[in-house]
């Protein structure tokens, strides 16, 4: 696009692109919260980031009503709109899950669990009380995806050296329960590496439980379906994503699942000045219906959304100039996944053969093929620092838990002190 050709406008609610893939470690403490995140302002100096929410989408008069940070709504015209909202946690009604639960879908909430988890050890440390230490020191983990089993490999890993440093807990003391109501883990790897990641978790004294559900964790009394019943205070969520649901106020036409239906251009259906990609697109598989299956989707993941943003930016172009379309067409490349330091699973996609990795090789691979998909050079380097750096300095196991509430301590120390109450001998005093 030549410079002055357009003017680009990015509205999301937070100036920053995070990349999930590596919320895991940023949860573990292998990678600094801060090389997770891409600034939106820094990598789009010529476009216009306006830090907000889109409420609704006026497509006759091509206007959009924004909801700034501060201040009133107001409306943005556009002549070409792309929708990538990406996704949200897949929750459902279960008593206490709002309340008690931890998600894994921002770099906020992989932050937080690094805190709370380093903050029960401390708990359990300083305490001698049998019962509240057990509650400290139980951890669930809930959904046995790419994010649960990541997750739950990577905090056990940071759990288990922590440990080191404390006098009254070891790694015996702690226990970590994954759920998932599939009858496997880590389906996008296969059903060979998906049961060796469930054995090595286990060979970790990870409890997996399979063919089950949580049916409640109101005030951290986790029920499972299976009938196990243990306290917790720290339930993760991690069990699928859903599309963002501010898309049903667009009027849109959605999937079955609430994903923008999309032509395998990337185009919205019925529309020519509308695109969508990323977690909140139902977009067309077309390797997967060449090859006989004639309702694949392209699925929810990084591997897909980074190359459907180049595509959809080359089309929004095209359609501007009045160009034809380009279709969107991606072969599976594999999946990798990493489950603690030196500890992965991969499967390599290469034609028609499948290379299966495991252990500290599968780690390489998927350190390697995240780091360089890691959007910009500046964070590509930032991220492989922090890797360098941790080959020769032991890993951080701090808590800054008054982060949730940094103001707490100032306030107290605000606050005016007490007035003390007058003893009854100085009121006898007093009265005489």
């Amino acid at each position: 696009m030549r410079y002055g050709e357009a003017t680009v406008t990015v509205v999301d609610p937070r100036s920053y692109m995070t990349y999930q893939p590596f919320l895991p470690e940023a949860a573990a403490g292998s990678i600094s919260p801060r090389h997770v995140v891409v600034p939106l302002r820094r990598v789009l100096p010529k476009a216009e980031v306006l830090t907000g929410r889109v409420t609704t989408i006026d497509q006759d008069r091509k206007v959009a009503t924004i909801a700034p940070l501060v201040g009133e709504a107001y409306e943005l015209p556009f002549d070409y709109l792309v929708i990538a909202m990406g996704a949200v946690s897949r929750t459902f009604p279960i008593p206490g899950l709002a309340e008690q639960g931890i998600g894994m879908k921002g770099i906020e909430e992989s932050i937080g669990l690094r805190n709370h988890v380093l903050e029960q050890l401390d708990k359990a440390d300083s305490t001698t009380d049998e019962e509240i230490r057990r509650r400290a020191l139980t951890f669930v983990f809930v959904g046995g995806g790419f994010a649960g089993a990541e997750t739950i490999g990577e905090v056990e890993d940071m759990a288990r050296d922590a440990a080191k440093y404390y006098n009254n807990v070891s790694r015996e003391d702690m226990r970590f329960i994954l759920v998932d109501a599939a009858d496997k883990i880590l389906p996008e790897v296969g059903p060979k590496l998906g049961q060796y990641g469930k054995e090595h978790l286990e060979g970790r004294g990870v409890e997996v439980y399979l063919s089950t559900s949580m049916d409640s964790c109101v005030d951290g009394h986790v029920v499972l379906k299976n009938g196990l019943e243990v306290d917790s205070n720290t339930i993760v969520w991690t069990a699928g994503v859903k599309p963002n649901p501010a898309l049903a106020r667009f009027g849109l036409p959605l999937g079955p699942r609430g994903h923008v239906d999309c032509e395998p251009t990337l185009q919205v259906k019925g529309t020519d000045y509308i695109w969508a990609a990323g977690d909140n697109a139902q977009v067309p598989d077309l390797v997967g219906r060449k090859a006989g299956n004639e309702n694949a989707w392209c699925p929810p993941n990084a591997q897909h959304a980074l190359r459907q943003a180049k595509v959809l930016g080359d089309n929004v172009v095209s359609g501007m100039r009045g160009f034809p379309q380009k279709e969107y067409s991606h072969a599976n490349k594999g999946a990798v996944a990493g489950l603690g330091l030196h500890k992965g699973v991969a499967m390599i996609v290469m034609g028609k053969m499948k290379i299966k990795l495991r252990g500290r090789l599968a780690w390489y691979m998927h350190r390697g093929y995240h780091g360089l998909a890691m959007p910009t050079w500046n964070r590509k380097i930032r991220v492989f620092a922090d890797w360098t750096l941790a080959m020769f300095l032991k890993r951080e196991v701090v808590s800054l838990g008054a982060m949730e509430n940094p103001r707490e301590e100032f306030y107290e120390a605000a606050k005016p002190a007490p007035v003390a109450a007058a003893s009854s001998t100085g009121e006898k005093a007093k009265a005489s």
